[in-house]
């Protein structure tokens, strides 16, 4: 329902409005308004995943909006090819940026109602180009204003299509 067009590649995502209302809906109303467009994946971890939407080219946090609650009490789960809500050590402190996972990443799931328990919240999933989100993950990498795990080579959210026949 979803197309990032990168600079290596597009991938299409499918969002879990069923078991994930509050995060598929968040990150639906960052593509409408057009935010994650010229935003890069400016953490990227071989293994693990790949993070974007929220940096620009230059490592400016765009402001976003209000936190959302943490729904990773939700039952999905961090496996390959999931997409998942980035959050910092407050458990529902969730706003644009989300991550990948490019391995099945069971610690980060939801184990309990304490804050090492909450986990992350899984919204949606790669429906096409795992290819490109693999090639992603295995790119060069590098500390950047204090940053690590910074692309070397700048990957670029250029586009987001919605397609609406599909939300």
């Amino acid at each position: 329902m979803i197309t990032f067009t990168t600079n290596v590649g597009d991938i299409e995502i499918e969002l879990d409005f069923e078991n994930a209302p509050l995060s598929a809906k968040n990150f639906l109303r960052y593509c409408e308004e057009g935010f994650y467009d010229y935003t890069i994946f400016h953490r990227t971890i071989k293994g693990f995943m790949i993070q974007g939407g929220g940096m620009t080219a230059k490592m400016k946090e765009k402001p976003a909006h209000a936190p959302i609650r943490n729904e990773a009490d939700n039952g999905l789960k961090n496996t390959l090819g999931t997409l998942a809500m980035a959050r910092t050590d407050e458990p529902h402190s969730a706003t644009s940026e989300f991550f990948i996972n490019v391995a099945d990443n069971d610690f980060l799931d939801h184990t309990g109602r304490s804050a090492d328990g909450w986990g992350y919240a899984v919204f949606g999933k790669v429906t096409a180009g795992m290819e490109v989100v693999k090639k992603i993950a295995r790119a060069k990498t590098t500390t950047v204003a204090g940053y690590d795990d910074v692309p070397v080579a700048t990957i670029t959210i250029e586009k987001v299509v919605i397609n609406l026949s599909s939300v």
